[in-house]
Formats: C-alpha cells, structure tokens, sequence
C-alpha cells in the first residue's frame, strides 16, 4: 500500500480542515457539553451538504462510494477540532447496514443519513466492557412477527440525538461455531425505551439504555438470526479504526498547541523551546501522531481491499490509546501549571483523548488479540505469511538452542 494522501485526499482534509476552523470554535465545543442534545442541528446540517455522513456510503443510496481511508480523514479532521457532531456513530451503524442489512432496510435508512435527516448510533456494551461475544447478555425472544427486547446498554453514544440505533442481543445460548447473537434496528423512540445520561470525561453525550420488554419487528433483523457475530465484528473494527482516526486528528492539534506555546513562552531569557529536554518531548509527539497514522491508515485501506484486518485495527488502537495520551500529557506538562487549568482550551483536546481511548477496546485487550493471532498454529497464516511448523525437540531442555 502508498500511505501517503493522494492529491485527491489532500484537497478533501484540506476542505474538512477549513470549513471546522471556520464553523467550530472551542466556545462553541464548550456549548455542546453544556447543551442537551450535544451538537448543533445546523452544523450537522452543513455536514451533510458537504457529503461527510454518505462519503463511504453507496452510490446507489446517494453516497459518494468512496474508501473507508476519505472517511478516515474527515474524521481525522473532526476529531481535530473536536467538534461535537455525531459522525462516528452515525457512519458506524450506517456503514454495518450498507454491508449486510437488506435492499429494503438500506433504502429506508441510507438516503435519509446522507441527507443528514437521520442520526444514527449502535448499542453493544453491557456490564462486561469487553469486545466479546460472551460480553452480551440481553435478550431478544421472538413473539410472532416481533421480537421482544430486555436488558441494558451502557455507553451508547449520540443516542438523545439519534433517531435509530443498531442494538446487539442474544437470541440463542452460544455454542461452538456459532456466538447466538443478533442485531437488530431499533427506534430510539421506541416505546418500552428509557434513557439515563452519563457523565463522561470527554463531557460528551452517552447513555445507559434500558429496554422494558421493547417489541421490534422481525423485518428489523440484520442478516439471519443467531447469526450476526460476524457482522458485530466488522462493525466494531471499522469503528476502532477510524476512532484511531479521530484520535490522532485530536493528538495532532494538541501537540501543535503545545509545540507554538514553547516557541512563545520564555524562561531565562529564551523560548523554552531551546530547551533540550522540550525539543524531544515535542519530536515524541510528531513521531508518536505519525506513527498512529501509518498504523491506522493500513487497517482502513485493508478494509477497503477486503484483507484480513483484526491484527492491523489492533495494532492501530492499543498504539494510539498509549501514544496519544501520552502525547496529550507532554502537551500538558509543557504549558506547566496553565495546562492543568480547565479554563483552558488545551483540555478540550486532552480529555478526548484520554476519553477515546478507554472506548472500543483497551490497549491490554487488543494486544491480547495480537497475541492471540501470533500464536504458532501449523498452517496458521499470520500478516499474509504462513507460521513455520517447529518441531519439538528430542534433546534434553538445558542442552536446547535458543535461535
């Protein structure tokens, strides 16, 4: 793969970049933690004119079908700027019902994101914050032509702005092969449906959802009952990477505030930029950001070329969940005390930051995955190179060489 942006993809972050600057402003981000719904109707509104909830979505549905890689960097961008618009969830959802949900459901759906007359999340987390199909536990039970919904879902995000969400239950006990999982659509104005806001870092807008016995249609289920663990799975990939994207768009405004700051603070008689040990946190923070993106960007363009992708989306995010905190923190301790104020705007990014990283996966949980795929199988291929067969040996373990 080119990591490096086409000409093409260079126009499009420049446009996200432009139009954030001049239409999101921190006094504005500050507003949206303090309004109910979280974003403004009116820049979503502009959003949508500007093709960012169809970019990735089909042509046929009135996307623009282009690579998950455009999208990536528009997120990039948003997360720049940390504006307060409910794109990741909405493409997340929209994104798994263009791949697997049916003519029917992707023409009653799709038009209307892309026109941005309809805000969309997904429901996963329960008790269990892991990335796993044991992790959910709330129960869908078919009733005639319904199934009827019971449980809880914790850290939905956007949902008091959402219209529609994807919500994730268990349809049968889980055996061998098979996870007994299903996804369905669900109306967030569902009767039976109860929210209770959360207060988060990031003092964004996410939910504990709770269902009372909510009836839904079966016409609502995406792909075949008991089935649809594979279809969570690829829509949880393709929400870590380009939450890695959004990440690292935050990561890379915060370093830059902090890198102008010690080019302007003085003390004794210099920039505190001549400092040495100033100017290595500084090239950390660039090379941590550039390596967030080479990792990121290989796991959307995977995506997009229909490879394998687990190991990449994993490795991006347990990096970026490290190396953009910590690439918040040098921000942070440069401006010195100031930057522990949260009068200012330098917390706008850090909190993000250290908000994303705690969602879709720890770095501890996608490094097990890592693990767990680098483990010596015969015959197992692993990064597109099949794992060499090592015979044990016959020679007693103290006389054993270790290549």
């Amino acid at each position: 793969m080119d990591v490096l942006p086409t000409d093409e993809q260079e126009m499009v972050r420049a446009a996200a970049r432009s139009f954030l600057e001049s239409e999101c402003s921190p006094k504005l981000v500050r507003a949206m933690e303090a309004d109910p719904l979280g974003c403004p109707p009116e820049l979503w509104r502009k959003a949508a004119e500007l093709g960012w909830p169809g970019i990735s979505l089909p042509e046929a549905y009135g996307g623009s079908g282009l690579p998950l890689t455009y999208l990536g960097l528009i997120l990039q961008e948003v997360g720049r700027a940390v504006a307060p618009l409910p794109l990741h969830s909405t493409v997340t959802a929209a994104l798994t019902i263009a791949e697997a949900g049916t003519k029917a459901q992707c023409e009653a759906i799709l038009p209307g994101v892309v026109a941005g007359d309809r805000i969309l999340t997904w429901a996963f987390h329960e008790t269990d914050p892991r990335l796993q199909s044991t992790a959910v536990q709330m129960s869908a039970v078919p009733e005639g032509d319904h199934y009827v919904l019971s449980g809880r879902k914790l850290f939905v995000d956007n949902f008091v702005a959402a219209d529609t969400f994807l919500v994730v239950c268990r349809t049968a006990p889980a055996r061998s092969g098979n996870a007994g999982l299903s996804l369905f659509i669900v109306d967030t104005k569902a009767e039976g449906i109860s929210q209770t806001p959360l207060i988060t870092t990031a003092k964004d807008k996410q939910s504990e959802v709770t269902f009372d016995r909510v009836r839904v249609p079966a016409a609502n289920l995406i792909g075949r009952a008991n089935e649809g663990w594979p279809i969570v799975e690829r829509m949880l990939d393709r929400a870590t990477a380009l939450l890695c994207a959004q990440m690292l768009g935050a990561a890379r405004k915060d370093a830059e505030l902090a890198i102008d700051y010690a080019k302007m603070r003085e003390a004794f008689g210099q920039p505190i930029g001549a400092f040495q040990s100033i100017q290595h946190m500084c090239a950390d923070m660039i090379i941590w950001v550039d390596g967030g993106e080479l990792l990121t960007y290989e796991a959307l363009w995977r995506m997009d070329e229909g490879l394998p992708h687990q190991v990449e989306v994993s490795q991006a995010k347990s990096f970026c969940n490290e190396k953009c905190l910590a690439s918040a923190r040098n921000a942070q301790i440069i401006h010195g005390g100031i930057g522990f104020m949260m009068e200012l705007d330098l917390h706008l990014w850090y909190r993000r930051i250290a908000a994303w990283g705690m969602r879709l996966g720890t770095a501890y949980e996608h490094r097990a995955r890592i693990a767990e795929a680098l483990i010596d199988q015969p015959g197992r291929v692993v990064l597109g190179k099949p794992v060499p067969v090592v015979q044990p040996s016959a020679e007693p373990q103290q006389n054993r060489r270790v290549a």
